[in-house]
């Protein structure tokens, strides 16, 4: 008897991340599209050529979001290679199944799936993960599950964010906006550990071995972000995306109340780093790499 694979899929018990992102966040990143892919390149585009990646290659993209990384690693691998792209959205994967037939890349597909669930075929060469594994429910089950996708030898690479105090682009907004506004309760609607969950080498160093992986590295890389075209819309993105964001949307009325307050404070902060090409901010992660042991 055939097996509805559509069905399979609703049936399986979903996580309340998972249902945070859908339901709350997902309108948000597509309303900030422009920053959250455009912005966050500027970080990582020097990354890609360190990458361990060559012609032929089978990757993982590991929370994926709007694809624009698998497309690059499609690129790398080329025709003789293909790129799994996985997410637990579908609405940000419709935009990289866009994206990739205007490019005419054919050697990447894009899977609605749970990165810490799904039964990866251990045929992989190379698993990469841009700023996707810090929200794993379980970490050490999400990066276990991604050495399973990697052929003996093979080699993951994820990037995560360094801690919020070197991450002036989200932590100064967090900082004003906490001067109006009590932070969220321990009971606040949340996406997962968050954006700073693996900036403790110590801990992810712990995390990775305990999921199996040898050889692991740390690799600092700082970088200028775009946060906003001007000031309005980077105050705009601050109050909906990230920690000054979530400060805000637990508020609820008190923070309605405070709106016209918060957005002057706000562009006051982010006056001085707004140059001809938008509202530009420091940023810093983590390269971190490792191996499947052979």
């Amino acid at each position: 008897m055939a097996v509805d694979q559509a069905q399979v899929q609703n049936e399986r018990p979903r996580s309340q991340y998972i249902d945070f992102w859908s339901e709350v966040l997902v309108p948000k990143f597509v309303r900030w599209k422009h920053i959250i892919v455009d912005g966050l390149t500027l970080h990582s585009e020097s990354i890609f050529p360190t990458l361990a990646v060559k012609r032929g290659d089978k990757v993982i993209d590991a929370g994926c979001g709007f694809g624009d990384t698998a497309i690059k690693l499609a690129r790398l691998v080329g025709p003789s290679g293909s790129v799994l792209a996985i997410d637990c959205c579908d609405a940000f994967l419709e935009f990289g199944r866009k994206d990739a037939k205007q490019a005419g890349i054919s050697n990447v597909t894009f899977l609605e799936e749970d990165v810490q669930t799904y039964a990866f075929e251990p045929i992989h060469d190379f698993c990469f993960s841009r700023f996707g594994t810090q929200f794993f429910e379980n970490p050490v089950a999400g990066l276990r599950n991604m050495r399973k996708s990697l052929k003996p030898g093979g080699i993951m690479t994820m990037i995560v964010w360094r801690g919020i105090k070197d991450n002036p682009w989200l932590g100064s907004a967090k900082e004003t906006v906490l001067k109006f506004l009590p932070p969220p309760g321990d009971n606040a609607a949340t996406c997962g550990p968050g954006p700073f969950s693996m900036a403790d080498t110590g801990v992810v160093t712990k995390q990775l071995e305990i999921a199996g992986y040898k050889d692991i590295q740390f690799e600092q890389v700082d970088a200028q972000v775009f946060v906003g075209k001007d000031l309005d819309d980077a105050v705009a993105f601050q109050l909906a995306i990230g920690p000054a964001g979530e400060v805000y949307r637990e508020a609820g009325k008190l923070a309605e109340q405070q709106h016209d307050e918060i957005t002057k404070a706000l562009k006051n902060q982010l006056a001085p780093f707004e140059g001809p090409n938008g509202v530009m901010m420091a940023s810093s992660s983590w390269k971190v790499t490792a191996r499947n042991p052979l």
